[in-house]
Parts: structure tokens; C-alpha cells; sequence
């Protein structure tokens, strides 16, 4: 419970200070910390009968010569959650150092409860790390989905309650890496800042069944429990929330993917997997939204499930002759507005912020390049597959983590 190095470091700070040699010893009494590095991995015999009595002991210098390593000082117990795991030593003449004991004493058990503390929390979130990342590459045919609910269960999380997934990217912004920006604060490095962002992450997803943990550098992962019953923030919401707070705080830029809400394991595995997959599609296919949930990019996802070969092809039978105009990004887009406005000229100009008359040119100008309707519906179906195809590009793979 006490490590070697720890002791070390609070003898050797600690007698510096007061300067007395401090020496610490673990439960059988070897010394594994002392100001007098000669001293460490020595007997101390005195501490053998403080730790079983839990009782301070002073020695005199003939009280000291009759033990094996003592000197003259006071020996006081070290104790932690009623049980004695060490203690620690102060060498002088009992009258000059009894006045350090209490004081040192205390000290030292603060700063080992709290390394205690350290140490709980990090093997905690290694093991919630672990956890997200086996849903994350869950195969039935590997592990059976009972294990993971066991694991689950031991580190205090029910998976059989409704959760969903939510993927993060952190990255610093372009552009700022060698100068400070005008405004807000200069941008962390990510390595360093991951504990902070971890914790910020779980200041925002708070309920005690949020499983939070970094799954790469720079990704973070969220199974976050959704509320049986009355009001609650929308995960988007506390997403949008938790971006706002990472940019003023660490100077970093955030964006979040989300799935569906899932009650197993398997659910989870599809889950996480919809959220890595809307996370990559979302910058591609979106603007102006650090935010994408798979619910609005079902079918993005099945055209970048199908390869790159099957978009191409898709591409060249149906969009061949508009590629080649200059202003093809401008009626890809306004292909794209058309068919998610349900086929609506109104509802097509609003979310492209022009004039209706404009959108009418450029569907007159679609259909004279196509020679086909758009108003054929199922053309213009095929058209804007091949449109989101276009902007998937080459590069675009589903997220396997």
C-alpha cells in the first residue's frame, strides 16, 4: 500500500524541511524511505512492536543501541482505514523531535491516502477504458456478451440500462500551433491535457452510469445513460454544451458523433460504431455543426459501407456530364437541398439561403446537362446518392476501434 518511491519522496522532502532524518518502513518494519539513504531496505526494529500496538514509541540512546537499526527518536504509526501499514521515524533526542511527530505523522498519512486515491482512480478509469474498448470491437463469436455485463457489473455499471454512445475528437485548432490566438486561450497539447478533458467530459455526462474513457489519443468515448423517465438535456444538447466548454477552457476543438440508444451489448458494439461512423461522416457531408448524429446519416453510411468502386460507378452512370461544369459543387449542393426538402422548391431555397428563381435555374440547368427530370423522382433519388457519393470522396472508411 505504501510504495518504496513514495516513502522516499516524503522522507527525503520532509527531512530537508525540519531538519531531522526521517525514515519510513513498511508493515514488517524494512525501511523503504529515509532522508539517510544508507538507511533504506534496513531493519528497524522498533517498528515492529508501534505497528502492532499502533502506539507512538520514543528511545533514548541506550533504549536505541539495544535495537537492531533503531537510533534515538520517536517511532509513530502510520494508519490508514483503521490498519497499520508502516511507520514513521524521526531521529534526534526525544525532547527535539517529539514536537516534529504528530505533525509528520499526519502529514505523511494525507499525502498516502490521497495517493491511494490517485491510484483507485487510475486503475478505475483503465478499467472503464478497457471495458469501452472490448464493446467497442465486440464479437459474439470471441467473448459471449455475459462477460462483458459481468466486467460491467463488478466496476458498478449495469449495461441492461438503456445508454447511448457518443464518440469525441479532440484536436487543436489549424493554424494555431505556433501562435497564440488574439482571443481565449493559447491550445493544449492533447497528451497533456487528457486527464482535464476527461474530467470535464464527466462534469457534463455526471450520472454515475456514464462510462467515460479516452479510446485513443485524441478520442473519447461516452456510454451515456439515458433517463427511464421525466426531463433531461438531449445528449446533442449536453454535447453542443461540452464543446463550448472545452474551447474556453483548453483552447481545443471538439466534435461529437452519436448513436442510437441501445439495453445490451451487442446494441452498445452498434452503438459506438454508429457514432465513430457519423463522427467521420458528419465533417465530410455537414457544415457549421460540430455535432452529427447517425439518426441523419443512415444513408451516407450505406453508400460509405458499399466501397469506393460501387460509388464510382454510381457517380459516373448518374452524374458524369454535371462533374464536368465548373459549378458542380454549387448543383451538387443544390441537388442535395432539393431531395432533403422533400422535393420542395420553397423549403429548397431556405436551406440554401437563395432566391427561388435561382434554384429554379439551377434545376433547369441540371436537368439540360442530365436530359432527365428531376422532377422524376426517382432520378433525382439516384442523383443525390450519387451526389453524397461525391462528397464521401476516396478516402472515407468506416471507424474500427
Amino acid at each position: 500500500m505504501l510504495s518504496p518511491s513514495l516513502a522516499q519522496e516524503i522522507a527525503g522532502d520532509t527531512s530537508a524541511v525540519i531538519g531531522f532524518n526521517v525514515l519510513i518502513t513498511d508493515a514488517e518494519g524494512m525501511v523503504i524511505g529515509s532522508g539517510d539513504s544508507s538507511r533504506v531496505g534496513t531493519f528497524h526494529e522498533a517498528s515492529v512492536e508501534v505497528i502492532r500496538t499502533k502506539e507512538p514509541a520514543t528511545h533514548s540512546a541506550s533504549q536505541a543501541h539495544r535495537l537492531q537499526g533503531v537510533r534515538p527518536g520517536v517511532t509513530l504509526p502510520l494508519v490508514t482505514d483503521g490498519q497499520a501499514v508502516g511507520t514513521v521515524g524521526i531521529t534526534g533526542t526525544p525532547a527535539q523531535v517529539r514536537r516534529f511527530g504528530l505533525l509528520v505523522k499526519r502529514q505523511t498519512e494525507i499525502l498516502l491516502r490521497e495517493s491511494v486515491m490517485l491510484r483507485s482512480r487510475l486503475l478505475g478509469e483503465r478499467a472503464a477504458e478497457k471495458l469501452l474498448t472490448d464493446i467497442a470491437s465486440y464479437d459474439p463469436h470471441v467473448v459471449e456478451g455475459d462477460v462483458l455485463m459481468f466486467r460491467a457489473a463488478e466496476l458498478g455499471f449495469d449495461l441492461r440500462l438503456p445508454r447511448v454512445a457518443v464518440a469525441f475528437e479532440v484536436t487543436v485548432p489549424p493554424g494555431t500551433g505556433t501562435r497564440r490566438q488574439a482571443a481565449g486561450p493559447a491550445p493544449r497539447d492533447m497528451a497533456l491535457a487528457r486527464s482535464e478533458l476527461l474530467r470535464t467530459i464527466r462534469d457534463v455526462f455526471a450520472d454515475p452510469q456514464d462510462i467515460v474513457a479516452g479510446t485513443a489519443p485524441g478520442f473519447i468515448g461516452v456510454l451515456h445513460r439515458l433517463p427511464a423517465r421525466g426531463p433531461a438535456a438531449s445528449p446533442a444538447e449536453s454535447c453542443r454544451r461540452l464543446i463550448d466548454v472545452i474551447a474556453v477552457q483548453d483552447g481545443l476543438y471538439a466534435r461529437a458523433g452519436i448513436g442510437e440508444p441501445a439495453v445490451s451489448v451487442a446494441g452498445l458494439h452498434a452503438s459506438y460504431q454508429d457514432a465513430c461512423d457519423a463522427l467521420r461522416l458528419g465533417v465530410r457531408l455537414t457544415s457549421g455543426t460540430p455535432v452529427h448524429l447517425i439518426t441523419d446519416l443512415r444513408v451516407p453510411q450505406v453508400l460509405a459501407a458499399l466501397g469506393q468502386p460501387a460509388r464510382t460507378r454510381l457517380l459516373a452512370g448518374c452524374a458524369a456530364d454535371l462533374r464536368t461544369q465548373p459549378d458542380w459543387p454549387v448543383l451538387r449542393d443544390t441537388i442535395t437541398a432539393w431531395c432533403e426538402s422533400g422535393f420542395n422548391l420553397v423549403r429548397a431555397s431556405a436551406a440554401l439561403h437563395i432566391h427561388r428563381n435561382t434554384v429554379v435555374y439551377r434545376m433547369g440547368k441540371i436537368e439540360q446537362v442530365t436530359r432527365r427530370p428531376l422532377r422524376d423522382h426517382r432520378f433525382a433519388m439516384a442523383l443525390y446518392l450519387a451526389c453524397l457519393a461525391d462528397q464521401l470522396g476516396s478516402g472515407f472508411a468506416p471507424v474500427a476501434e
